[in-house]
């Protein structure tokens, strides 16, 4: 990677984390059936940068979680890029929505955008952009956002700043 960024200059870095599915056939070695994805298969862990190159990857069971092994595999792309660019971005999906996450991307000094598992109080902070409006609906797609303050009880140390939207 750092040969192609010496052809293809930076001003910051963004990654991106998230899990794929690789269904297999036959007997093949370390395969495991999930039951989320109903197949047999590989649950490999990637991270991509903001050109689509990939960073890493670990090739994993089928039956892990999406998120087991998440350290192992980002850390040493974060520790690349330690110290060489102010603006540094992380975005993952609700299966990394955890404060081991959170507190190393904190340390790390990242910007991230984690997408938070549904639950009852986010689902109550924003009812109201959950509601359909009076009338015709729209020709166009219509996005409208909540941004507060949250905590999850008995998990996080802090409050963090949450932007919720439809």
């Amino acid at each position: 990677m750092d040969r192609v960024h010496r052809h293809r200059p930076l001003n910051g870095i963004m990654l991106d984390m998230d899990s794929s599915v690789n269904e297999t056939y036959g007997d093949q070695e370390g395969t495991a059936y999930n039951g989320h994805f109903a197949c047999t298969c590989y649950h490999p862990l990637l991270v991509f940068n903001q050109f689509g190159d990939l960073e890493r990857c670990a090739l994993r069971s089928g039956n892990v979680h999406s998120a087991d092994g998440w350290k192992d595999v980002l850390e040493p792309v974060v520790a690349r890029y330690r110290g060489k660019f102010k603006r540094r971005y992380f975005r993952a999906d609700a299966a990394f929505a955890n404060p081991e996450v959170y507190e190393f991307l904190e340390m790390e000094a990242y910007y991230y955008a984690i997408r938070l598992p549904a639950n009852q109080v986010l689902q109550q902070k924003i009812g109201y952009l959950l509601k359909r409006s009076v009338g015709r609906p729209p020709g166009e797609v219509r996005r409208t956002y909540a941004n507060f303050r949250y905590q999850a009880r008995g998990r996080w140390l802090c409050r963090r700043r949450s932007s919720n939207g439809r």
